[in-house]
């Protein structure tokens, strides 16, 4: 059996150097959004085997050890072989069961498997997945085997650019701006044991203007049982709004709560609110906890007359970096959550306000990193490209809206819709990005009014980069190496979505060692540091145009792109960060 050949550089980042098999990776709370305490981490060393992606057959026999939840191409995986769409993978572990005694309940979670998933436990197929960045959980406890262990079994297949599923940038041959292709699990797999009755949703949304918090809340359990959830709101410790609700078996309901004093949420002041519930059914409880931020996001018009983007009231200039959200090590999957978090604390040290993720969706860790820390969030859907049977066609054949089809529509607006499904919870997540540079663009307007209706709270870019048909709340320039805005409309907030790209090879931190480029190659550190600060420095005159908001291309390194402000391996951070903090301090600290 042959394999597409997959050359990795043996670059690692200061925590990948740690990983192993001695310990469980990823071992934090996956899900922070949602906690309970009563939970089992799966990741860890599991059985895996490549098979043709047409043989369905569970397999008999495995052939080596992979590193779960490292993508199978990764380095820290232990395998680091590409497996492309004419192959899956296969992996197998055993696990104990948890005692599930007086009607507990088993819940299997996956953070996310790209793109298709197949689970099965002792034999019995129980879901067909497809979504790449999508978390899904299956309740296994009726499928659980009594005294012995039990038998996971997940296969996963990626077409990556040969099939039309959104992938973001991964291609089988990566150059230029697109990288290795991640096939298989790539975030955590854990259990969770509920109680008979249980809190399946607790979902915070809190109203900026009226000073108040509303909580969405589902309980699940048999018809008859009676149960009773109380909620309390705290704020340092301190309760400050609480309430209860009553229901037997399935139960679902908002709860509006009054804040006292409100304290909103902003990259200088991060608070959070912290939330717990309790539910008493009989002799059984179930206790989780989760958080809140307070703050209003919007495009309004200015004292200057411009439109402009203002969070919690008051315009706000942003300032920020593109971020792939990729690793030399673990491609998709940060090495450790210590990792996840150096990466955005880094951001802010380097005066960042926002972040513009790009075409990737991160573990929901990387997203209440944000929300501790502080720093704004611009979420890219991501792209797909690739089209399908003529026949299916939908849309117009003209540069501007693309040539989509009609399975590719629907399983692009599947996955977008659970991304904002899925993401709606985190206060730093203030736009989505539901097309960058014409990447899969189609019925362009009518998706990003869709988008608008799904979550009319955040503001939605129209599309960042190049096919612009006067839709979104944002009017979006990429200009290399720039900067540059466009004309100002009425009702949209004029950014420029990236610009910068400037590119420094540091020698013994390179994916490869030849070929690397960036979109302006500099001599040196402080060549580097001269031409950000010269880009910085025209930002002003381009406020007082109307612009809003500015993506420098980019925080790390990523594969031959060197036009990271840090390597890709994290251990060199190109620029002075104290004089790059200044610099970027200076547009978001003026009024």
């Amino acid at each position: 059996m042959s394999f597409i050949p997959l050359f990795l550089a043996t670059l690692i980042t200061p925590w990948g150097a740690n990983v192993d098999n001695s310990h469980v990776p990823l071992n934090d709370y996956p899900r922070p959004q949602f906690q309970r305490n009563e939970w089992i981490n799966l990741n860890g060393s599991w059985d895996y085997t490549i098979k043709a992606a047409a043989d369905e057959a569970v397999p008999t026999a495995y052939e080596g050890k992979i590193l779960v939840p490292f993508a199978v191409e990764s380095h820290l995986s232990g395998v680091e072989r590409a497996v492309g769409p004419s192959h899956q993978v296969w992996y197998k572990r055993t696990f104990e069961a948890p005692d599930l005694k007086g009607g507990k309940r088993l819940i299997v979670h996956f953070g996310a498997v790209d793109w298709q998933a197949k689970v099965y436990l002792n034999g019995k197929a129980l879901r067909l997945h497809q979504g790449g960045y999508d978390a899904f959980s299956i309740d296994i406890t009726n499928i659980i085997k009594a005294d012995q262990m039990q038998e996971l079994v997940v296969s996963a297949w990626n077409p990556v650019d040969e099939g039309s599923q959104p992938r973001g940038k991964q291609q089988l041959k990566p150059s230029g701006i697109m990288y290795t292709a991640v096939t298989g699990i790539w975030q955590t797999v854990w259990l969770e044991v509920v109680p008979q009755v249980y809190i399946s949703e607790l979902i915070p949304t809190a109203d900026f203007d009226e000073q108040k918090v509303s909580m969405n809340l589902s309980v699940q359990g048999p018809s008859g049982i009676k149960s009773t959830t109380h909620i309390q709101v705290s704020e340092h410790g301190k309760v400050v709004a609480e309430t209860d609700y009553t229901s037997e078996g399935r139960g679902t309901t908002n709860l509006d709560l009054s804040l006292p004093a409100l304290h909103p949420w902003s990259p200088t002041d991060p608070f959070l609110y912290d939330v717990k519930a309790t539910l008493v059914a009989g002799s059984e409880t179930d206790t989780v906890t989760t958080y809140f931020g307070v703050r209003k996001i919007e495009v309004r018009k200015a004292v200057d007359g411009y439109d402009r983007i203002f969070l919690n009231n008051h315009p706000l200039f942003l300032i920020g970096p593109l971020d792939q959200g990729w690793w030399p090590d673990g491609l998709y999957t940060a090495p450790t959550d210590e990792a996840l978090r150096w990466d955005v604390v880094t951001m802010r040290n380097l005066g960042f306000n926002v972040v513009r993720k790009h075409v990737k969706v991160e573990p929901a860790r990387w997203y209440y990193h944000c929300d501790q820390v502080g720093i704004l969030v611009f979420q890219d859907f991501p792209s797909g490209f690739r089209a399908g049977d003529p026949s299916e066609r939908i849309g117009k054949d003209d540069v501007s809206e693309g040539i989509f089809f009609q399975k590719q529509d629907a399983q692009f607006r599947r996955e977008l819709n659970t991304m904002i499904s899925q993401h709606t919870f985190f206060p730093s997540i203030v736009t989505w990005v539901p097309f960058n540079e014409g990447w899969g663009q189609h019925d362009t307007n009518n998706i990003i009014n869709w988008v608008k209706r799904l979550d009319p709270s955040r503001l939605v870019d129209g599309p960042s980069g190049w096919n612009d048909l006067g839709m979104g709340d944002l009017l979006d320039k990429h200009q290399y190496p720039g900067p540059g805005t466009l004309v100002a409309q009425p009702g949209r907030a004029s950014i420029l979505g990236e610009f910068g790209g400037l590119g420094l090879p540091v020698t013994g931190h390179l994916w490869q060692e030849k070929k690397n480029w960036g979109y302006r190659n500099m001599k040196s550190e402080e060549d580097l540091a001269e031409h950000y600060a010269a880009l910085i420095k025209q930002i002003p005159d381009l406020v007082k145009k109307g612009l809003n908001a500015a993506i420098y291309t980019q925080i790390t390194d990523v594969e031959t792109e060197v036009n990271g402000l840090i390597t890709y391996d994290r251990k060199v951070i190109k620029v002075p960060v104290d004089k790059v903090s200044a610099l970027n301090h200076s547009l978001t600290d003026t009024k």
